[in-house]
């Protein structure tokens, strides 16, 4: 073989390869640039804070993704209504019509009541144990675990930290007063009510006020002061109880359909957990800043009563609570596995809650 030609085959063989490395990054520069276009339901209705806008909102996590995707992953909003009513994101995420719903898990306690553990529990953790649960305890993988029969995945995407009892037109001073009363409480709550006699109903938040208001419920719950007073609720009843037994942490859900996750790429994936895990920080941070002036403004500027359940009422709903979780966590395997879990994980954290949080609230605060 000639010079020549040994040069020539020696050129194109390291040309040739020198192409393939150099291909195979403009291949995966033009399998990365994809666009993904997603859609995005809500429960609650536009222009709510921390709901829909603002710090931790739905609307955020999307800023977010989009921007760490480089435009590359757009997901479109939906309020409440816009697209669906409030109350339908779970049949629309299970049926595949659109990708992603924003809400609380509890809202479909009805369908699987393992669900209501992932928003709260009442009587239960605070917003640092249930995300220590969550993340670090088993949670997280037990919540995909319960969706799985349905096609669809979820993760915590933020948190308002501990809420009020709610708003009654009289003041509760005794537990035979619950008997009878009407009042907007979702969730686990809600049964815990009705064992004491309450008639417990589920209404979007922007249909609490008029429905307070005109008298077709005697009570309410909502989130919290800021968040209360924004939808007016000071206007139709005075008294503002809390304990915040019913709901000390509620985490919100970002449910997805199983086939559209599985067809993201992982870098997307990514994307969508650290987005919500930034959420459930930025949020409960936000609830902390805004919720203090809004009580006060409430209390001195509105004629508004805020004051601690009495600790009878207290004690009667914590029974109801024990054996509502207990009668439910014996009907159901699943139930039970979630139950036993989060109570193991409860048990270990109240003890270090105990020595540290306790002995902080009690010397720094008074309490």
């Amino acid at each position: 073989m000639s010079l020549s030609r040994r040069k020539f085959l020696t050129t194109a063989a390291v040309s040739s390869t020198a192409g393939m490395i150099m291909g195979a990054p403009a291949i995966a520069r033009a399998q990365s640039s994809e666009t993904v276009n997603w859609r995005m339901t809500n429960a609650y209705g536009p222009g709510a804070p921390f709901y829909t806008e603002g710090p931790g909102s739905p609307t955020d996590i999307i800023n977010k993704i989009n921007t760490m995707s480089g435009g590359r992953f757009n997901i479109q909003h939906f309020a409440a209504g816009e697209l669906i009513p409030a109350f339908e994101g779970f049949e629309a995420v299970q049926a595949g019509t659109i990708e992603m719903n924003a809400a609380n898990s509890y809202f479909w306690s009805g369908t699987t009541f393992a669900a209501q553990y992932f928003t709260t529990v009442p009587f239960g953790m605070s917003y640092m144990g249930h995300m220590a649960w969550l993340y670090h305890g088993g949670g997280l993988e037990l919540w995909q675990e319960v969706y799985e029969p349905y096609g669809m995945v979820a993760l915590p995407m933020n948190n308002t930290g501990v809420q009020m009892t709610g708003w009654f037109r009289e003041p509760i001073e005794d537990v035979s007063q619950l008997n009878g009363l009407r009042m907007r409480i979702p969730g686990l709550a809600g049964q815990v009510y009705a064992a004491l006699g309450v008639d417990a109903r589920v209404l979007p938040g922007g249909e609490i006020f008029p429905a307070l208001e005109r008298g077709v419920i005697d009570a309410a719950e909502f989130v919290g002061p800021y968040q209360d007073r924004r939808l007016g609720l000071q206007n139709a009843a005075k008294y503002y109880h809390t304990t915040g037994w019913h709901e000390p942490a509620t985490t919100g859900e970002l449910l997805i359909s199983k086939s559209h996750w599985d067809s993201l790429p992982d870098d997307l994936k990514m994307m969508v957990r650290t987005a919500c895990q930034a959420a459930c920080m930025e949020s409960l941070a936000w609830s902390e800043a805004v919720n203090g002036e809004a009580l006060t403004d409430l209390v001195e500027n509105h004629g508004v009563t805020a004051q601690v359940l009495p600790e009878p009422v207290v004690a009667a709903l914590r029974e109801a609570t024990l054996d509502t979780l207990e009668t439910e966590a014996n009907a159901d395997p699943m139930v039970r596995k979630v139950h036993d879990s989060y109570m193991a994980f409860k048990a270990n954290h109240d003890r270090w809650a105990s020595i540290s949080e306790g002995p902080w609230l009690k010397d720094i605060l008074g309490v």
